[in-house]
C-alpha cells in the first residue's frame, strides 16, 4: 500500500448498520474535512486525468460533484455534473439504469458535451457499477468519448468492475483503493 492510500484509508470511517442494519458505510466526510487528506486525493484523480488525455470531467450526483469539480480545475478541464433525473434545468438527455429493487434515472445537458470531448467519469465509490455504466452510456449518446472512470474507492465484493468492464470497451478504470 502506498503512502498516499495509507493516508486515504486512514480518513474513511466505517458506520455501522447504515444506512439499513448489516451494511458497513464507508463514510468519506473525513478525508474531505482532511485538507491534505482532500488535496492528495484530488491530486491522485487530477494524474488520472492528464493520464487518460480527458478534455472534461463528469461527476456523478452526488459526491462525484465533490470530488470532480476540484479534479476539473486542478487539471484545467471543465466540469459537467450527471444529475438525478428532473434536477438540471432546460433540455436534457436521460439514461434509465436498474437498481438491485427498482430503477432510476440520470441527466446531463447534451450540449455540454461535444464529439471531440474525452470524458473522465469521477465518483467517490465503485459498488455494483450500474450508475457508472449509466453514465457510460449517456455521454456515448451525447457523442463524447468515455476516456476512462476514477473513483476513490471500489467495493471489490460488490463485482462492479466486471458489469462496467464491457460498457468501458478498453477505457481504463481506476481505483485508488479497493475494499
Amino acid at each position: 500500500m502506498t503512502g498516499i492510500q495509507e493516508l486515504l484509508l486512514s480518513r474513511i470511517r466505517d458506520v455501522a448498520d447504515h444506512p439499513e442494519p448489516g451494511v458497513v458505510f464507508k463514510d468519506i466526510t473525513p478525508l474531505l474535512a482532511d485538507p491534505a487528506a482532500f488535496t492528495a486525493l484530488t491530486d491522485a484523480l487530477a494524474d488520472v486525468a492528464e493520464r487518460t488525455g480527458a478534455t472534461k470531467v463528469v461527476g456523478l450526483e452526488a459526491r462525484g460533484f465533490i470530488l470532480g469539480a476540484p479534479v476539473a480545475l486542478r487539471s484545467g478541464l471543465g466540469f459537467v455534473p450527471v444529475r438525478k433525473a428532473g434536477k438540471l434545468p432546460g433540455a436534457t438527455l436521460g439514461q434509465a439504469y436498474d437498481l438491485e429493487y427498482g430503477s432510476a434515472e440520470i441527466e446531463v445537458h447534451a450540449e455540454d458535451l461535444r464529439a471531440d470531448d474525452r470524458v473522465l467519469i469521477v465518483d467517490d465509490v465503485l459498488a455494483t457499477g450500474g450508475t457508472a455504466e449509466a453514465a457510460v452510456q449517456l455521454i456515448r449518446r451525447a457523442g463524447a468519448q468515455v476516456a476512462g472512470l476514477a473513483v476513490l474507492m471500489e467495493l471489490g465484493f460488490l463485482d462492479g468492475r466486471a458489469r462496467l468492464e464491457p460498457a468501458l470497451a478498453g477505457a481504463p478504470l481506476e481505483a485508488l483503493l479497493t475494499v
